[in-house]
């Protein structure tokens, strides 16, 4: 039943261009309020000032719009500080939130020690134990980070994906949520803008499990309930291999400069680490209308980039002329020969730029490859073909003839003949490919 209450939120930070881990939370979110007839916000996480780019936010909106993903709002956390200083405000008057002066090196210090004691590496609430001289003493000398108080109690909820969870809060470090610097972090802005915004479903990495915990207690906190989590598998590498390091080769712009087609990539992430098949479909609307999360698993997820070239060919066939009709009048085919072009090269092409070397053939010529065998009967079989342009029964009445002169027959005929015309071993039938060839190859 469609819910239009549904609220779902993809928050990507413009600190660099979104690869396919990103996709896969966007996408998952999108389809979730778009098949329940609900709200899908864009929401820009900028408070870092430092790394956020506005070309990259630019890049973002590029990427979601060649996708097909719309968003019915666009919010962006920098011009929402306030409202998190509001909320820090009132966890700090409530107890929740309190003032620290470790350094980076001084935690870092802290966590080995822990750890070369056998001990979880969490943080020990030293500044808790700080007098108000010591607390000034300090704050003259550097600007002191706000954690917040976790309540050291189990945090339970009822995961999408994962299924129940329960992460004890005292093996957690209490979440640093206001840098030294003044910078809100990610972990309070997400709280205070999944509550304001009226988010109800929450989709994203198995690597934010601990950091869902906390941000269900800051909710609490502040007064609030918390949206339905879940938590979807990280991807791999096709061997098992860790992505991460390789994500910044597998950024959205850099796969649509390689011409995978938008639905091919989706159709692909909307099903991968599912037990359902992949099928390709003509919209995002499509995938939305069939996704079900319950059929995701927790087990790491194989991605191979590889698999989309094949899938964006295979999507590629399915598409009627008038979709590519503009592609292939960019490339200069006569209006008369476009549907004829298409109909041709159509289950012969990987992605849409191989059209280009198709009609590059047709008129230009291909370099021939013949074999030393055949090179006296290719150049005999040449001698009886006619200049072009070629009839629309050129390929039969020629290789008869030929097969008439030369007594040969099968693929001893057929295939030296194709790898003369076209320089290729595979390619579109020849009896449809001849009328639109413009040259004949000379030896």
């Amino acid at each position: 039943m469609p819910d239009t209450n549904t609220v779902t939120r993809f928050a990507p930070s413009p600190t660099g261009r979104l690869h396919v881990g990103n996709l896969r939370a966007a996408l998952m979110n999108w389809m979730i309020a778009r098949k329940a007839g609900g709200t899908f916000i864009l929401r820009l996480d900028d408070t870092d000032p430092e790394r956020s780019k506005e070309e990259y936010v630019d890049a973002i909106r590029r990427d979601m719009e060649w996708l097909g993903l719309d968003w019915d709002r666009e919010e962006r956390q920098s011009a929402r500080i306030d409202r998190y200083m509001d909320a820090a405000d009132r966890l700090r008057g409530d107890g929740r939130l309190y003032e620290a002066f470790e350094t980076p090196t001084e935690l870092d210090l802290k966590r080995k020690k822990q750890l070369n004691m056998g001990r979880p590496p969490v943080y020990d609430r030293a500044a808790l134990r700080l007098t108000d001289t010591e607390r000034e003493s300090l704050r003259a000398e550097r600007t002191g980070h706000w954690r917040f108080l976790l309540d050291h109690a189990r945090i339970e909820w009822e995961d999408g994906i994962l299924g129940a969870l329960s992460i004890d809060a005292a093996s957690v470090s209490d979440p640093v949520l206001i840098r030294g610097d003044g910078q809100v972090l990610y972990t309070i802005a997400s709280v205070v803008d999944d509550t304001d915004m009226g988010v109800t479903h929450v989709v994203r990495g198995s690597d934010h499990v601990t950091n869902t915990a906390t941000q269900i207690q800051i909710m609490a906190a502040l007064g609030h309930d918390h949206p339905a989590f879940a938590h979807h598998s990280l991807l791999t590498g096709p061997q098992g291999e860790a992505l991460s390091k390789r994500l910044g080769t597998l950024a959205l712009h850099d796969l649509r400069e390689a011409g995978i087609e938008p639905m091919a990539l989706l159709s692909l992430m909307a099903r991968l680490g599912s037990s359902q098949p992949v099928e390709l479909r003509a919209t995002p609307r499509e995938l939305a209308e069939q996704f079900d999360l319950s059929q995701f698993g927790s087990a790491p997820t194989k991605f191979d980039v590889a698999d989309l070239t094949p899938l964006t060919g295979h999507y590629l066939q399915t598409l009627p002329f008038e979709a590519v009709a503009g592609d292939i009048a960019a490339l200069g085919v006569p209006e008369g020969d476009r549907t004829r072009f298409w109909e041709v090269v159509r289950d012969n092409i990987r992605t849409r730029a191989d059209m280009a070397d198709w009609w590059r053939l047709m008129t230009e010529g291909a370099a021939p490859k013949i074999a030393a065998e055949d090179a006296d009967f290719v150049r005999e079989a040449l001698a009886l073909l006619p200049d072009p342009p070629f009839a629309d029964d050129a390929w039969k009445a020629w290789t008869t003839e030929v097969k008439s002169a030369t007594g040969r027959k099968g693929k001893q005929l057929f295939m030296p003949l194709r790898h003369a015309l076209t320089g290729r071993h595979n390619g579109p039938d020849m009896g449809d490919l001849m009328p639109l060839l413009q040259r004949k190859t000379e030896l």
